[in-house]
Protein backbone atom coordinates (compact mmCIF):
# COMPACT_ATOMS: atom_id res chain seq x y z
CA UNK A 1 0.00 0.00 0.00
CA UNK A 2 1.82 3.22 -1.00
CA UNK A 3 1.94 6.03 1.84
CA UNK A 4 -1.11 8.27 0.54
CA UNK A 5 -3.33 5.02 0.82
CA UNK A 6 -1.87 4.35 4.51
CA UNK A 7 -2.23 7.85 5.63
CA UNK A 8 -6.04 8.28 4.13
CA UNK A 9 -6.52 4.66 6.40
CA UNK A 10 -5.02 5.89 9.37
CA UNK A 11 -7.14 8.99 9.10
CA UNK A 12 -9.99 7.55 8.71
CA UNK A 13 -9.45 4.60 11.23
CA UNK A 14 -8.74 7.76 14.01
CA UNK A 15 -11.79 9.33 13.04
CA UNK A 16 -13.71 6.13 13.74
CA UNK A 17 -11.96 5.40 17.24
CA UNK A 18 -12.98 8.71 18.23
CA UNK A 19 -16.39 7.81 17.29
CA UNK A 20 -16.60 5.06 19.08
CA UNK A 21 -15.03 6.68 22.10
CA UNK A 22 -17.64 8.93 22.05
CA UNK A 23 -20.30 6.32 21.86
CA UNK A 24 -18.79 4.65 24.97
CA UNK A 25 -19.99 7.67 26.82
CA UNK A 26 -23.64 6.33 26.29
CA UNK A 27 -22.49 3.18 28.67
CA UNK A 28 -23.70 2.91 32.23
CA UNK A 29 -21.05 0.83 33.37
CA UNK A 30 -18.67 2.66 36.01
CA UNK A 31 -15.90 0.57 35.81
CA UNK A 32 -15.33 0.89 32.48
CA UNK A 33 -17.45 2.42 29.52
CA UNK A 34 -16.94 0.77 25.88
CA UNK A 35 -17.98 2.08 22.53
CA UNK A 36 -17.83 -0.16 19.38
CA UNK A 37 -19.14 0.88 15.83
CA UNK A 38 -19.23 -1.72 12.47
CA UNK A 39 -17.98 -0.01 9.09
CA UNK A 40 -17.87 -1.06 5.67
CA UNK A 41 -17.35 0.29 2.52
CA UNK A 42 -16.74 3.83 4.75
CA UNK A 43 -20.36 3.72 6.05
CA UNK A 44 -21.00 2.93 9.81
CA UNK A 45 -23.14 -0.49 9.83
CA UNK A 46 -23.54 -0.97 13.35
CA UNK A 47 -22.93 0.65 16.86
CA UNK A 48 -22.59 -0.77 20.28
CA UNK A 49 -21.51 0.21 23.99
CA UNK A 50 -21.37 -2.37 27.30
CA UNK A 51 -24.16 -2.15 29.25
CA UNK A 52 -27.23 -4.39 30.13
CA UNK A 53 -29.84 -6.41 28.00
CA UNK A 54 -32.50 -4.44 26.54
CA UNK A 55 -35.45 -4.40 29.15
CA UNK A 56 -32.95 -4.46 32.26
CA UNK A 57 -32.14 -2.09 34.91
CA UNK A 58 -28.84 0.22 33.35
CA UNK A 59 -27.34 -0.61 35.74
CA UNK A 60 -24.00 -3.00 34.84
CA UNK A 61 -22.51 -3.36 39.04
CA UNK A 62 -23.09 -4.74 41.78
CA UNK A 63 -23.27 -3.01 45.24
CA UNK A 64 -18.98 -4.37 45.64
CA UNK A 65 -18.54 -2.96 42.38
CA UNK A 66 -18.45 -6.27 40.27
CA UNK A 67 -19.56 -6.21 36.62
CA UNK A 68 -22.98 -8.19 36.86
CA UNK A 69 -22.94 -11.33 34.82
CA UNK A 70 -25.20 -10.70 32.38
CA UNK A 71 -23.79 -6.91 31.21
CA UNK A 72 -22.92 -7.11 27.40
CA UNK A 73 -19.94 -6.29 26.01
CA UNK A 74 -19.58 -3.58 23.38
CA UNK A 75 -18.53 -5.49 20.25
CA UNK A 76 -21.45 -8.34 21.34
CA UNK A 77 -24.10 -5.20 21.77
CA UNK A 78 -22.52 -3.93 17.86
CA UNK A 79 -22.58 -7.40 16.81
CA UNK A 80 -26.44 -8.72 17.51
CA UNK A 81 -27.43 -5.42 16.33
CA UNK A 82 -26.04 -5.66 12.61
CA UNK A 83 -27.36 -9.39 12.68
CA UNK A 84 -30.75 -8.15 13.70
CA UNK A 85 -30.63 -5.20 10.27
CA UNK A 86 -30.51 -5.94 6.47
CA UNK A 87 -26.71 -5.52 6.71
CA UNK A 88 -23.68 -7.82 6.80
CA UNK A 89 -20.46 -7.75 8.65
CA UNK A 90 -18.68 -10.04 6.28
CA UNK A 91 -15.39 -8.09 5.47
CA UNK A 92 -16.22 -4.91 7.66
CA UNK A 93 -13.67 -3.33 10.56
CA UNK A 94 -14.54 -3.67 13.83
CA UNK A 95 -13.50 0.08 15.73
CA UNK A 96 -13.60 -0.34 19.61
CA UNK A 97 -12.34 1.50 22.36
CA UNK A 98 -10.74 -1.65 24.37
CA UNK A 99 -9.23 -4.91 22.86
CA UNK A 100 -11.72 -7.72 22.76
CA UNK A 101 -11.87 -10.66 24.98
CA UNK A 102 -11.94 -13.84 24.18
CA UNK A 103 -15.65 -14.55 24.02
CA UNK A 104 -16.27 -11.60 21.90
CA UNK A 105 -13.10 -12.37 19.94
CA UNK A 106 -15.35 -15.48 18.46
CA UNK A 107 -18.14 -13.36 17.56
CA UNK A 108 -16.07 -11.32 15.65
CA UNK A 109 -14.51 -14.21 13.88
CA UNK A 110 -17.78 -15.92 13.48
CA UNK A 111 -18.97 -12.37 12.03
CA UNK A 112 -16.93 -12.60 9.16
CA UNK A 113 -15.01 -9.25 10.97
CA UNK A 114 -11.94 -8.82 8.77
CA UNK A 115 -10.14 -5.53 10.71
CA UNK A 116 -10.18 -4.74 14.57
CA UNK A 117 -8.57 -1.14 15.23
CA UNK A 118 -8.66 -0.25 19.17
CA UNK A 119 -7.27 2.21 21.62
CA UNK A 120 -6.55 0.95 24.85
CA UNK A 121 -4.87 -2.53 25.31
CA UNK A 122 -7.36 -4.66 27.92
CA UNK A 123 -4.93 -6.72 30.56
CA UNK A 124 -5.41 -10.00 29.14
CA UNK A 125 -4.61 -10.35 25.54
CA UNK A 126 -6.49 -13.97 24.68
CA UNK A 127 -8.91 -12.40 22.78
CA UNK A 128 -5.98 -10.35 20.29
CA UNK A 129 -3.97 -13.36 20.06
CA UNK A 130 -7.09 -16.11 18.83
CA UNK A 131 -8.18 -12.80 16.29
CA UNK A 132 -4.33 -12.65 15.06
CA UNK A 133 -4.87 -16.85 14.63
CA UNK A 134 -7.48 -16.23 12.63
CA UNK A 135 -5.88 -14.29 10.29
CA UNK A 136 -7.77 -10.87 11.36
CA UNK A 137 -5.96 -7.52 11.10
CA UNK A 138 -5.69 -5.92 14.48
CA UNK A 139 -4.25 -2.72 14.53
CA UNK A 140 -4.26 -0.46 18.11
CA UNK A 141 -3.98 3.19 17.98
CA UNK A 142 -3.70 5.24 20.90
CA UNK A 143 -5.97 8.30 21.03
CA UNK A 144 -4.19 11.41 22.96
CA UNK A 145 -6.14 13.29 24.78
CA UNK A 146 -5.86 15.89 21.54
CA UNK A 147 -7.33 13.31 19.14
CA UNK A 148 -10.97 13.66 21.33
Amino acid sequence: MDNNIQNKQRLLDERYLRMADIWAENSYCQRRKVGALIVKDKMIISDGYNGTPSGFENCCEDENGVTKPYVLHAEANAITKVARSNNSSEGATLYITDSPCIECAKLIIQAGIRRVVYSRMYRIVDGLELLERAGIECVRLELNEDDK
